[in-house]
């Protein structure tokens, strides 16, 4: 039998599992169910675990910072599984493999962990930015902007994901 203990007035629950030497806590907040495990096998550290974590998840929610939804990374994955079959004899495997190298060496790095509703075109721009201006020659210190044609081809790829997440809801 589980173990539980409501705080803050039943927002927040302190709980242990049959055979979990640990507490875990959960809430309800922003229109989704947050879990998370205290590590701690004593009560009364779990509960002040609890209740920081809490208060810390309440103020990125109303900072406007807590965001749910699926991940840029969620929808690059469904739109590589889906691209490779979709394509299969269509398109040459190189080139397939080349949407697979953008995502994971240039638009997973920025993009990845980011919700879908916060990739705007301001966001996008600032890829652009960002890309113009990351690498820098060795030796002279000047920046090393990837060619135009470079650049066009990974913002194709970040649309075929995004057309992707789209499709999907």
């Amino acid at each position: 039998m589980t173990e539980d203990h409501a705080l803050m007035g039943g927002k927040l629950h302190v709980y242990r599992r049959k055979n979990s030497g640990n507490w875990q806590c959960s809430t309800y907040l922003a229109g989704k169910n947050w879990r998370v495990s205290t590590k701690e096998d004593s009560l009364a550290r779990a509960k002040d675990f609890a209740e920081d974590w809490y208060l810390g998840l309440k103020g990125k929610s109303r900072a406007g910072q807590l965001h749910v939804g699926k991940t840029f990374k969620q929808a690059a994955e469904q739109f590589l599984h889906e691209y490779e079959i979709i394509t299969a004899g269509e398109r040459s495997p190189e080139y397939v493999k080349g949407f697979d190298m953008r995502l994971r060496v240039h638009l997973l790095p920025f993009f990845g962990d980011k919700v879908l509703s916060e990739i705007t075109p301001g966001l996008v721009q600032e890829y652009r930015i960002h890309r113009a201006s990351s690498r820098k020659d060795k030796t002279t210190g000047e920046s090393l902007r990837p060619a135009r044609s470079t650049l066009h081809h990974e913002i194709v790829t970040l649309r075929h994901v995004l057309k992707t997440a789209n499709r999907h809801g």
